[in-house]
């Protein structure tokens, strides 16, 4: 009995339609870029004999974040819900308070001479703070800044921070600078 051939089919153009396929998704997709937290890195001090500028110590916001995630502000325990309006009420200083921060007068381009705090905010943490506090704590100060923006955006220019040209954007952050100071971690139990 003569054997019965079976018909092969040609791979060879379905592997040239994976490859074309391949191709088309790696230059079609489009990859998300994690930029990190905006934050001002303070000047490099060449000499190691030059200290930092002194800041006063009414214009430091002072949190820290201990080892067991609590919250101190100022040295007072803190809850972190409360967190983003007090970073808000110590930038805006709306009464002038003595042991809030200073304001000097500056001419930013499109506004002209407006006051503007020298607040920093100032933040600690321990080694041992968990993830999940420290990007709560993160979360609330960075809503405060986004709030005073959106706020003086929207009575100054009639709109959303988000929705401004990139002119009015420089404006308004030139009215509320992100002057916010991380220090590196401290080991529990060891002192400054």
């Amino acid at each position: 009995m003569a054997k019965r051939s079976t018909p092969e089919l040609n791979a060879s153009s379905m592997a040239d339609i994976a490859f074309l396929l391949l191709t088309f998704f790696l230059l079609t997709t489009t990859m998300d870029q994690n930029l990190g937290m905006p934050r001002r890195l303070p000047p490099l001090i060449e000499d190691e004999q030059e200290k930092p500028p002194e800041i006063n110590k009414r214009n430091i916001l002072q949190i820290h974040v201990n080892s067991l995630d609590n919250l101190l502000v100022n040295s007072k325990p803190w809850e972190v819900t409360l967190l983003k309006d007090e970073v808000k009420s110590f930038i805006l200083n709306p009464n002038n308070d003595a042991d809030k921060p200073e304001k000097e007068v500056k001419n930013i381009e499109l506004i002209g001479g407006i006051s503007v705090s020298k607040g920093v905010v100032s933040l600690q943490t321990d080694r041992g703070t968990s993830y999940k506090m420290y990007m709560a704590v993160q979360n609330e100060i960075m809503k405060a800044y986004a709030e005073l923006r959106d706020d003086f955006s929207r009575s100054r220019f009639q709109s959303d921070y988000a929705k401004l040209t990139e002119d009015q954007q420089k404006a308004v952050r030139g009215v509320y600078p992100l002057n916010i100071s991380e220090a590196e971690p401290r080991d529990k139990g060891k002192k400054k």
